[in-house]
């Protein structure tokens, strides 16, 4: 978000590692109503066709527009990291 904006509405987070895996998903299955939006987390079973849910994030449907645009903003400003990345491996 726009760090001038909301410099007064900073958090500060903590993270426990032990306690706070990141949680890989290969499929996300979302669904919405008038009042928001429910994002179902996945990872896929092995190699079978079934898959678990590894995490529900639910959110108002306004806060789920402002994460599209943020989420879009970093995607574009790292768009080329990972390939610049893998260029210094080799």
């Amino acid at each position: 978000m726009d760090e001038h904006k909301h410099k007064d509405h900073e958090l500060s987070v903590n993270v426990n590692l032990d306690t706070t895996p990141v949680l890989y998903t290969d499929s996300v299955s979302m669904t919405t109503n008038p009042d928001g939006v429910v994002l179902d987390v996945m990872q896929r079973i092995g190699n079978t066709r079934q898959a678990r849910i590894v995490s529900r994030i639910g959110m108002s449907r306004e806060h789920a527009k402002k994460f599209v645009i943020e989420l879009e903003k970093l995607l574009k400003l790292t768009e080329g990291q990972s390939k610049t990345n893998e260029a210094r491996k080799n």
